[in-house]
């Protein structure tokens, strides 16, 4: 059980990142359409793919990292379990 609650918390840690920068670039594509009266679907759609594309640049090694110490961790606890 420890190890699901792990995967979930390890799940949110990598993907938050991504997701705050979509949600609040969004916001803000948002509040200017709203406020210019610009109603273009791709105004939207290209500033959160940017902007998620700048996330994993920049923290793009950290959660490759996140990701490989907590597969190197299920390897090893699914190897204490076969023996």
């Amino acid at each position: 059980m420890d190890i699901a609650r792990q995967g979930m918390m390890v799940g949110l840690m990598v993907t938050m990142p991504i997701l705050a920068v979509a949600l609040f670039t969004g916001l803000a594509v948002s509040v200017f359409q709203a406020v210019t009266q610009v109603q273009e679907a791709t105004l939207s759609y290209v500033p959160k793919v940017i902007g998620a594309a700048l996330v994993v640049v920049a923290m793009g090694s950290w959660m490759l990292t996140t990701l490989v110490r907590f597969a190197h961790l299920c390897f090893e606890h699914a190897a204490h379990i076969a023996q």
